[in-house]
């Protein structure tokens, strides 16, 4: 829902997916939105549609703010779009990262972008 709101294709889709809102505005509907919901339109959006990655956070924070979508772990995926846009960097090592940071740990792991999203992070061996 949230990729056809935000690219208007298809038009029937996107049709659909502007009437859901319109009923969760009413009170007629939830609209619960999961991390990996928001990982999935993030990659399509850059993948397929060419958005850059300040693009994809310069549409989809507004629209996870709206208050009739109910994202869970709000704070660490609105804080990972802002770290991807930020330091360029993959959205689910910024949602890892910002998780990780919310729970007091840190990450292991070969990908050296961790040292751009201040997390504590150790590479294995």
């Amino acid at each position: 829902m949230l990729l056809r709101f935000l690219t208007g294709a298809p038009p029937d889709l996107t049709e659909r997916a502007a009437g859901l809102l319109d009923e969760a505005q009413r009170g007629e509907a939830f609209l619960p939105v999961h991390p990996v919901v928001v990982a999935e339109t993030v990659w399509v959006l850059e993948s397929y549609y060419g958005y850059s990655k300040v693009e994809i956070s310069g549409v989809l924070i507004p629209l996870l703010e709206q208050p009739v979508l109910r994202v869970e772990e709000a704070r660490n995926v609105i804080g990972a779009l802002e770290a991807m846009a930020e330091g360029n960097v993959d959205f689910a090592d910024a949602l890892l990262a910002a998780t990780a940071r919310s729970r007091g740990g840190g990450v292991a792991s070969f990908d050296r972008d961790f040292r751009k999203l201040g997390v504590e992070w150790r590479a294995p061996g």
